[in-house]
């Protein structure tokens, strides 16, 4: 099939999915900007409010693409550079000036969702700055009267937790926990979810022959993983409630995660295909489209963010480099049947 073709077919079924969602949609599409060969961010903000894609998160506060963004009505995860935590944590007025140049300077014209206060840094030697730094961004948030329309949070991957399965059996990991504790706490206080990086494929690639592909899929017919009450067709729920248990045992069991990051490599790698990527995408969408939370948090809806937009040259070579719906000339590298 030619590329353009693909194009429509592959926009028609984002939105028909998209468009089953009751209020709007709680699916979005990261923004990464590591490629030499984007597209102007202009251009790629044109190409989301065209295809109705509602929902963004963009990695820094790119001015081009802010710029771009105002007006449209996409609604955008931001996130604060993980080298700027430190200063940012050190000091409320760093804080201010950064919440002055990217986020006061664009509001309301940008809406603003959450905040994400560094990506995976913890564990690791930046995890110490994490808490402080979502507090004076909050804090300055709260100050200026827009901590009730914008929520700071930061985002993690599942390397914080020390045991996941069962989901219920769900910890944080002891290099994690001091640190998981009281972000959690806050959490539960400011009403901001924790920002989470959900991706099947590395468990999978990991124990090929303990998890079957259907299983990291979204293509089980039968239950899998039985889990006292709670039952999983898809890695992807027992993924999200395992965080969702170490939430409880860090006594937060009201936040919510929100998923920063879900998608699938189309080639580079191991279980790496076109195939495989358009398999779990279509069932990410299909899965967030029900409307239904995961076995443990059924009632609440998911909100997820479909990595990536492009793929992106200047990552490390392999998967790293083809996680994107799109080439940078804007043409579908996956094709997403309409239903």
């Amino acid at each position: 099939m030619a590329r353009s073709s693909r194009l429509c077919v592959f926009l028609h079924g984002i939105i028909a999915k998209v468009q089953l969602l009751p209020g709007g949609s709680h699916v979005g599409v990261c923004y990464g900007m590591l490629g030499n060969n984007l597209p102007e961010p202009s251009n790629v903000v044109a190409l989301y409010h065209k295809h109705q894609i509602s929902k963004m998160r963009l990695y820094d506060p790119n001015p081009e693409a802010l710029q771009a963004l105002q007006n449209t009505g996409i609604e955008l995860i931001v996130g604060v550079h993980n080298q700027d935590l430190q200063s940012i944590a050190s000091s409320i007025s760093i804080a201010y000036i950064w919440v002055q140049q990217n986020i006061q300077r664009f509001w309301p014209a940008v809406s603003f969702r959450y905040i994400a206060v560094g990506n995976e840094v913890i564990p690791g030697h930046l995890a110490q700055f994490a808490l402080p730094a979502v507090k004076n961004i909050h804090n300055v948030l709260k100050s200026i009267g827009l901590d009730g329309q914008i929520k700071v949070s930061t985002s993690v991957s599942t390397s914080i937790m020390g045991t996941s399965y069962p989901p219920s059996a769900g910890t944080f990991s002891d290099s994690s926990c001091a640190y998981m504790g009281p972000i959690a706490q806050f959490l539960a206080i400011t009403g901001g979810p924790l920002l989470a990086n959900v991706h099947p494929y590395f468990s999978y690639v990991s124990d090929p022959w303990d998890i079957k592909l259907d299983y990291a899929i979204f293509q089980s017919k039968t239950f899998i993983v039985l889990d006292g009450p709670y039952y999983y067709m898809n890695l992807f729920d027992a993924i999200v409630d395992a965080l969702y248990a170490a939430l409880e045992k860090a006594d937060a069991p009201q936040v919510p995660i929100v998923v920063s990051e879900s998608g699938w490599p189309s080639d580079g790698g191991s279980a790496a295909n076109i195939s495989i990527a358009e398999t779990y995408v279509n069932g990410l969408i299909d899965h967030v489209a029900s409307n239904q939370g995961t076995p443990r948090r059924w009632a609440w809806p998911i909100e997820a963010y479909v990595f990536a937009m492009f793929n992106e040259n200047l990552k490390p070579a392999g998967v790293e480099q083809h996680w994107g719906l799109f080439y940078p000339d804007e043409q579908p590298v996956l094709h997403v049947p309409t239903f």
